[in-house]
């Protein structure tokens, strides 16, 4: 996956909230470390941890699959973390495997594992299970991460529903984070898609002012949202050839 790919002439969503996806996931779902108290695991994670950081992930399977079973909270960030391993050396299944025994050991309460689970099974074509896996990610959180409710209004986007996207897009716009600005963008695309080309103009304004200018996607749909704007008679045919376009740009 790309990190933008979006409407080329027409409008442009960005596809990941603050960092390229590809095969690397964004800092919410990068290995962890392991807390104060779990001091006798401790250095296993964090080698495990450094070798990561060198992409040195053999080396890193190894230190994390040390951390023993009977250290629950450790064992479980252990097998997140081992899961993330995998999905960097494109073992997209085993990473799968993984996050799902983390999420089996904390009864499916580790918000950062749903969502990574999410992310693996979208590259597998798994939508209807990324969805839910998403959707665990914000209850667990209780709305908190934002980048589940990111990739959740990106989800509905792909399937023409363009409400429940918008309304993802909001709340992660009411979280802080680096996604914000990206969430206004796409729920300008959003709201340009139901024809509402002021409301879609505020938000590629807002998204273009919290990065001082320099958000290109913004510049580009705020300049065609404005070019819309100025004729009305076709307004309707325009949009109409957006929403097109969005749903064939997601597929």
């Amino acid at each position: 996956m790309s990190q933008k790919k979006f409407l080329p002439a027409i409008l442009l969503l960005v596809l990941a909230g603050s960092a390229a996806m590809a095969q690397t996931f964004p800092s919410e779902a990068r290995p962890v470390a392991p807390s104060e108290t779990l001091s006798e695991t401790m250095p296993a994670i964090e080698r495990g941890n450094r070798s990561f950081a060198k992409k040195d992930y053999e080396a890193a399977l190894r230190e994390y699959r040390s951390v023993p079973r009977s250290e629950r909270e450790s064992y479980s960030r252990a097998l997140y973390n081992i899961g993330v391993c995998y999905y960097e050396l494109w073992r997209t299944a085993e990473a799968i495997e993984y996050y799902r025994q983390a999420l089996e050991v904390r009864h499916g309460r580790y918000p950062r594992a749903s969502f990574a689970l999410g992310v693996a099974l979208e590259d597998q074509g798994r939508s209807a299970e990324a969805k839910e896996a998403y959707r665990q990610s914000i209850i667990m959180s209780h709305g908190e991460y934002a980048v589940a409710l990111f990739q959740l209004g990106l989800l509905f986007a792909r399937e023409g529903d363009y409400d429940a996207a918008a309304t993802c897009f909001r709340k992660a716009i009411a979280r802080n984070g680096d996604h914000v600005p990206a969430s206004h963008n796409n729920l300008g695309v959003m709201l340009a898609g139901q024809g509402r080309l002021t409301e879609a103009q505020g938000e590629f304004e807002i998204a273009l002012r919290q990065t001082g200018g320099s958000f290109d996607d913004a510049a580009h749909n705020l300049k065609l949202c404005r070019s819309l704007l100025t004729t009305p008679a076709k307004n309707q045919v325009a949009t109409l050839h957006i929403a097109r376009m969005i749903e064939r740009a997601l597929k």
